[in-house]
């Protein structure tokens, strides 16, 4: 199989073969896993301080009085103090920071579910089905010549994705929408859409010609994960390729 390699002009410069890596079955259940384990990978230890909600010297009154045996305050109100059901009391079952957080997988499942997404990157239907906006006339994958490495300004890569047809998708990127529920008020009020994803070998310069293009993320072929080519477990995401980067995935997957 073999794929178009365009100039930075949109023209078509020449062919080249296209890598056994996107021969790969598509496996969503691996993928899903490994973006999972990504994801899980950053979150950070947490829980409560051991005296929280201890630091009290209440004491219980005894019985024969009437009222419950609870640790009461020595002043004041002299109303329960240290248990979980008075205010200001300590937790029950506070969380723990020994709990396991992260999804484990297999260096093997992890490095078959990243060939996986990389192969569901050559299917237009699975690419437009999941919201990307891309010209009819351009086929799969988007091989580019290695001089968009070395561009270093908006308005030049501004031009670039015209000429490659994938312009559209970028503006698409540009919409947000409201998060429903209580997210709204911690911070994440707008979520925002992924547009392209510029997948060279070295960075001469394009990762500040395209950094400020909205939705577009640059990533080199060494540092290529799962979750760059599936955002939210979602296979299918629009790729541009240099062509020395898309020649590395022999050099990388063994040419199976």
């Amino acid at each position: 199989m073999k794929c178009n390699v365009y100039s930075i002009d949109g023209k078509i410069k020449g062919t080249m073969e296209v890598p056994n890596v996107f021969s790969t079955e598509f496996r969503p259940d691996l993928i899903k896993r490994s973006v999972l384990s990504s994801i899980s990978a950053r979150s950070q230890p947490y829980g409560p301080n051991s005296l929280s909600g201890k630091k009290t010297s209440a004491e219980s009154l005894g019985k024969n009085r009437g009222i419950a045996r609870l640790p009461r305050m020595k002043s004041g109100p002299r109303r329960a103090a240290f248990v979980p059901q008075a205010v200001g009391g300590r937790r029950a079952h506070p969380p723990v920071v020994e709990k396991i957080l992260q999804e484990k997988i297999n260096k093997k499942e992890r490095r078959l579910a990243l060939m996986s997404a990389i192969a569901a990157s050559i299917d237009s239907n699975r690419v437009r089905s999941r919201g990307h906006r891309v010209d009819n006339a351009i086929e799969f994958p988007i091989v580019v010549e290695d001089e968009l490495e070395k561009v270093r300004k908006t308005r030049e890569t501004r031009e670039i994705f015209k000429f490659i047809g994938v312009w559209d998708d970028i503006l698409r990127a540009r919409e947000k929408k409201i998060r429903a529920g209580k997210g709204k008020s911690r911070g994440r009020k707008y979520k925002k859409k992924k547009g392209p994803l510029v997948i060279v070998s070295r960075n001469h310069g394009i990762y500040y010609g395209a950094r400020n293009h909205p939705g577009v993320d640059i990533v080199e072929i060494e540092k290529l994960s799962t979750e760059d080519l599936a955002p939210g477990s979602e296979a299918g995401r629009l790729v541009i390729w240099t062509k020395s980067a898309i020649e590395k995935l022999d050099s990388i997957f063994g040419g199976n």
